[in-house]
């Protein structure tokens, strides 16, 4: 089976190979904190082997209850925030007909999200469609009462509820959350809602392959032991039994950490495929929580070419020399799209007549990592053979186990989020929330 490939060539312009392989023992003492579970944060390995764990009677009882709702339902609408929504969201972007929305007739039920924001337009217009629409409903939370999920599911409940009924409303919601604890827990108990559980041990960045994003992948129509075979490959490629030399989650963090440490503080994940703009939204968060801690950390940013050469091309061009870029590179397109002569050829184009469209737009991809390199942009280069399940799949667990590594190299806790809660204290005091009288006082006295 083909695997995705890193490629560090064009990143050791600025710095050595030899620089990079002085971060082999940090990077081997990582691996060991991950597999022994002796780091900062071992209570939350519980992704680390979750791909060889994952049951076929777990696979099928996803794939169950998302056949009971798309048998039901012409949207379903996943309510969750972070990583609750983002690899979900990711998969399923990559994964689809960038159109799907706008056809008639769909393979599958067209999957939204909510919960993401406090947008009040955003809800008004969601149910405002939903209005005449058959819906059902994926909340995901541990807790059910993280403030941006809660309000949507409150929202979308009722009106599920109204639309259909209590009785039927049920059967169309389905809450992933914990075990045994929370005021989720206690309402799908109460109202019989089908539940997945979130395991205490796996945070939200690193849950894309549990049912957090199974099941909505599932829902959409896609493939999800493809998916998880994939991450079992990249599970083994990426192995504590693998030399560094030949491991590509050592090898990237180390390589993204010689670079931090010549000074490149800001990774700008580059994509030339439209498909993976949310896989970047995704990428964004597993690093920006796992590593920005201690005022230390890579800034992780990410751009679509060719679209943001036009735009933010300058600044990467000739801003100042504090980034590098990981480029996305997907080999084999999915269709084949050839650009036709014009006689006329008022445009200047017929140089290109006959050539495919993905033959120009990697061409462009070259050129640019060229124009990057030679100006000072160094350049890591992670191929794809393909956008189907099984390559996403590699891709989510290759990111997923560099993440882990590069934390302990950075030395800080990659599974913890505790800045998170700063603003959450803030607004709970500004909304006068119960409990937070002291916080309200002293919040209002400074404005």
């Amino acid at each position: 089976m083909e695997k995705i490939n890193l490629v560090i060539e064009k990143a050791l312009g600025t710095v050595s190979r030899e620089t990079v392989f002085g971060l082999q023992d940090k990077a081997a003492k990582g691996m060991e904190q991950l597999h022994q579970g002796t780091g900062q944060g071992n209570d939350f390995l519980g992704w680390l082997n979750l791909p060889s764990e994952i049951s076929d009677a777990d696979l099928t009882e996803i794939e169950t209850a998302a056949r009971n709702l798309q048998s039901r339902c012409e949207i379903v609408v996943v309510i969750g925030i972070g990583g609750s929504y983002l690899g979900a969201k990711a998969v399923i972007e990559a994964m689809s007909n960038g159109f799907e929305h706008l056809r008639k007739q769909h393979n599958a039920p067209i999957v939204l999200f909510a919960g993401q924001n406090i947008g009040e337009d955003y809800l008004y217009e969601l149910q405002d469609l939903l209005t005449d629409k058959q819906f059902g409903i994926v909340v995901i939370s541990k807790s059910g009462t993280t403030t941006e999920p809660a309000i949507a599911f409150r929202l979308l409940k009722e009106q599920l509820e109204k639309q259909v009924g209590k009785e039927e409303a049920g059967c169309r919601i389905i809450a992933v959350t914990d075990a045994a604890k929370g005021a989720l827990r206690k309402l799908a108990d109460t109202e019989g809602y089908k539940t997945f559980v979130i395991a205490d041990n796996v945070g939200g960045r690193f849950s894309v392959l549990t049912p957090v994003g199974l099941l909505p992948i599932a829902i959409a129509g896609f493939d999800i032991r493809a998916l998880v075979a994939g991450a079992c490959d990249m599970q083994k490629a990426c192995g504590a039994d693998v030399p560094f030399e030949q491991n590509p989650a050592m090898l990237y963090a180390a390589t993204r950490n010689a670079l931090y440490q010549a000074g490149k503080k800001t990774e700008i994940l580059v994509n030339f495929n439209p498909k993976l703009h949310y896989f970047a939204e995704w990428w964004k968060q597993l690093y920006g929580e796992s590593e920005g801690k201690e005022h230390l950390g890579i800034f992780p940013a990410a751009v679509d070419f060719t679209t943001d050469l036009h735009s933010m091309g300058q600044w990467i061009q000739e801003g100042e020399r504090t980034i590098f870029e990981t480029v996305l590179s997907v080999k084999e397109m999915q269709h084949k799209v050839t650009i036709p002569t014009d006689s006329d050829n008022l445009d200047g184009l017929n140089y290109l007549a006959g050539k495919r469209v993905d033959e120009v737009n990697k061409m462009a991809e070259l050129g640019t990592q060229i124009a990057h390199v030679d100006g000072g942009v160094p350049n890591i280069k992670i191929e794809i053979p393909a956008l189907t399940e099984r390559y996403l799949g590699q891709l989510i667990y290759f990111f997923e186990k560099a993440c882990g590594i590069s934390g302990y190299i950075l030395d800080v806790n990659p599974f913890n989020q505790p800045g998170v809660e700063a603003y959450k204290r803030n607004m709970f005091a500004l909304l006068n929330k119960p409990g937070y009288e002291a916080e309200s006082k002293a919040i209002r006295e400074r404005l």
